[in-house]
């Protein structure tokens, strides 16, 4: 079977926020760097809140000898039950993950650069919405950027090409079932 490869007459990178409450806004943009990694595009994931805890994706992505590279700069999720952490430590690392956001930007060795959990981190005030919209306006033409995580800002969802709001109609959670590997991280 021949698998036609289709080409934008033009390239153009999108600026994507994937927000809601239900779950599957970090799993919905793996499939896009999996999707990517089909195209031999270079994609960078810097997750703004995570990595106190062991996820999946980490080994997942080794795994897949794609041009994918994961960078977990965060202390774990901001202000949730069991968070030791005080919240200028989460601020500081958050600000540490802008910077290395306009670091990427700027190398142009990307085509899709994902900012997991940065809806929340504005949401949370670890970043700031200037912050965020510089990010937005200094984003390279050709850059797809992908903006995750729940509680995404208005003006950053007028500003997106695409918008998915994940809602949640039902989580096993919500029946006492435990979190359960390569599901729910």
């Amino acid at each position: 079977m021949e698998i036609n490869h289709l080409q934008p007459a033009q390239r153009k990178g999108l600026l994507v926020v994937i927000t809601g409450y239900g779950k599957g806004k970090t799993t919905s943009a793996l499939g896009l760097a999996v999707r990517a990694c089909g195209h031999n595009m270079k994609v960078g994931i810097i997750q703004f809140m995570k990595g106190d805890i062991f996820a999946g994706e980490w080994k997942g992505i080794q795994r897949m000898n794609c041009r994918v590279e994961l960078i977990p700069t965060g202390i774990g999720f901001c202000g949730i039950p069991g968070d030791s952490h005080p919240f200028e430590a989460h601020r500081r690392n958050a600000q540490e993950a802008v910077r290395l956001v306009h670091a990427k930007m700027s190398s142009g060795d990307y085509d899709l650069l994902i900012l997991d959990e940065i809806n929340n981190a504005l949401h949370l005030k670890l970043v700031e919405l200037e912050q965020v919209l510089d990010i937005v306006c200094r984003k390279p033409p050709e850059l797809h950027l992908v903006l995750v995580g729940r509680d995404a800002h208005p003006e950053v969802i007028r500003l997106a090409d695409t918008v998915s709001d994940i809602t949640e109609i039902k989580h096993a959670y919500r029946k006492g079932i435990e979190p359960q590997p390569g599901i729910d991280y």
